[in-house]
């Protein structure tokens, strides 16, 4: 299974993507959770230390070695073979894998294209096995839409907030996923603090797109503030994650229970 998590900055993606590797981790089978937002939090937010995670050599910093797989000039192979790089370029973490895509790009540099590429046939490449799961924690708003980072997803996860922003920014992911030929995109609602949020939320999308609804929680608010070590999932939304994970095997399928 592969998923994309999506949305708009501070709608707290992240925190979905990491909680939702760990569920999967905990059901069995290797998770292969990608970072490949620029802002790279995902590492910390699955408890692997930040000192390792910097170690860990990028997708996008690995040019040679990209360039020759993918064939030089104007036109370039879009399956280069990836699987012997899971070893040299992942951190371990139980029976998760962890990859980074890498930072952005200087203004006046090449674009992204041959890394998408590489990343694209670094995800097709990782599904071995039926238990197996890939989880993208995509940049914020819908640029790496644009890139087709997440081509070939089998579902692309919308986490939202209460506020009109974010639900346009939603909107605009739904819209170009479908583009990209994703069939199935599932919303997850963030930061929930009333019934009337919740009412707000549902009113903008259809009941069954609607995956789970995820109470604000404080103690994740503060934990926010200053770099620390992955909070252990609270019991609240622990509970609220499963259900999400649980609908999201309603929609895609597989073995895990």
């Amino acid at each position: 299974m592969k998923l994309a998590v999506s949305g708009k900055g501070g709608v707290g993606k992240t925190t979905v993507a990491a909680n939702l590797v760990k569920i999967f981790a905990q059901h069995g089978g290797t998770v292969y959770a990608i970072d490949a937002d620029p802002d790279a939090c995902l590492a910390a937010a699955i408890g692997i230390p930040e000192d390792e995670a910097a170690k860990l050599k990028p997708v996008v910093e690995m040019r040679d070695v990209i360039r020759a797989r993918s064939g030089g000039g104007v036109f370039y192979t879009l399956n280069p073979k990836v699987d012997d790089f899971i070893d040299d370029y992942s951190y371990k973490l139980g029976n998760i894998r962890f990859l980074r895509m890498g930072d952005p790009k200087k203004g006046g540099s090449e674009c992204y294209c041959r890394e998408n590429t590489f990343l694209n046939a670094l995800v097709t490449s990782l599904l071995l096995d039926q238990n197996d799961t890939v989880i993208m924690d995509m940049g914020a708003g819908i640029e790496h839409l644009s890139r087709g980072t997440a081509r070939g997803v089998d579902m692309m996860l919308i986490v939202v907030e209460p506020s009109r922003n974010s639900i346009n920014t939603a909107r605009q992911v739904e819209k170009m996923a479908g583009e990209l030929g994703i069939a199935r995109t599932g919303i997850i609602a963030n930061n929930v603090r009333s019934e009337k949020q919740i009412q707000f939320i549902t009113n903008c999308f259809p009941e069954k797109s609607i995956l789970g609804f995820i109470k604000f929680s404080e103690e994740l608010w503060l934990n926010a503030m200053e770099p620390s070590p992955a909070l252990e999932t609270e019991k609240e939304l622990l509970k609220e994650m499963k259900q999400v994970y649980l609908n999201i095997l309603g929609e895609v399928g597989g073995n895990k229970h």
